[in-house]
């Protein structure tokens, strides 16, 4: 079965470099809104028999929503035999279950919507808190890629003397397995409360790594808050600037500036969200999971 491609406004670049690797074509169509505010899509690439890719990564994803669906379904309508949604960052993640009463669970209604209009979806470490796994939202084939691998590859690769610090014990996990797959030592910020206002934090064996690099690894950077905070304790301790490493760059409001107004030498994220700071390409690993996944439908 044949391949093509299409691009959702934003996406042309990681979807030139997934055509490129998994050897397929770029469809051409056109999407805009008239002049009343409604949305316009028109597929101007033969797909009849092909199966359709669309890429769209799902940041600020109330606007993407409605040419996303007018075009799976434009493409079905002339004959395409399935639509895979690739979408690098997921939202509606964080809203699983009800937390103040008269709400709903909207990623229960947004796996829902997706999953009547794509036949597949593949996303990259999406926030999966209580949701233990994709399937229990999203009732259609789905792969979910970790980003940890190449992460930790480039870590070995680009920065010297690194040791990974993680900035909780919630976040220890996550910065042990990506500091296991690097071959590079880790720490977690110790919270030590005095009091209920006074809380100190440290650098476990802070002498040992006064001449590594600090490296800051999360999976979403938004506020930045924490990144932020935790440069601030590694300051006071005399360590270097750290290195912040984010899967995706949400930066929202003012977010990358303020980060950047800290204690940092660098800010690096994968190119799930298109963004200045995109530095570690995750589609070598996205073209083989979406090419394995299109066998299972």
């Amino acid at each position: 079965m044949k391949t093509i491609l299409f691009s959702l406004p934003g996406n042309q670049e990681l979807t030139e470099l997934l055509a490129e690797k998994m050897k397929a074509e770029i469809g051409e169509c056109t999407i805009r809104k008239f002049p009343d505010g409604e949305s316009y899509t028109r597929i101007l690439s033969d797909v009849k028999d092909k199966c359709v890719v669309m890429v769209c990564t799902l940041h600020e994803p109330d606007e993407k929503l409605l040419p996303l669906y007018f075009l799976s379904h434009t493409a079905k309508s002339l004959g395409a035999m399935c639509t895979c949604l690739v979408a690098p960052y997921l939202a509606y993640m964080r809203q699983d279950k009800v937390f103040d009463e008269g709400e709903g669970v909207t990623s229960s209604f947004f796996g829902k919507l997706i999953s009547g209009f794509a036949d597949s979806i593949t996303t990259i470490d999406p926030h999966l808190h209580r949701i233990h796994m994709l399937g229990e939202v999203y009732n259609i084939p789905n792969r979910v890629i970790h980003a940890a691998d190449e992460i930790s590859k480039y870590i070995k690769k680009n920065i010297h003397n690194p040791v990974l610090i993680g900035p909780d014990s919630e976040s220890e996990q996550w910065v042990s397995d990506v500091a296991k797959k690097a071959g590079v030592p880790f720490t977690v910020l110790q919270k030590v409360r005095h009091g209920d206002r006074d809380v100190e934090v440290s650098v476990p064996d802070v002498d040992k790594y006064k001449e590594a690099t600090p490296v800051l690894v999360d999976d979403i950077i938004s506020t930045a808050r924490t990144m932020i905070e935790t440069t601030e304790h590694l300051k006071s301790t005399g360590m270097k600037p750290a290195i912040c490493i984010g899967i995706h760059a949400v930066f929202s409001g003012n977010a990358y500036q303020d980060l950047w107004d800290a204690y940092v030498e660098d800010i690096i994220t994968c190119n799930t969200i298109p963004h200045q700071s995109n530095k570690i390409d995750l589609s070598d690993v996205i073209a083989k999971e979406v090419k394995e996944l299109m066998h299972h439908i």
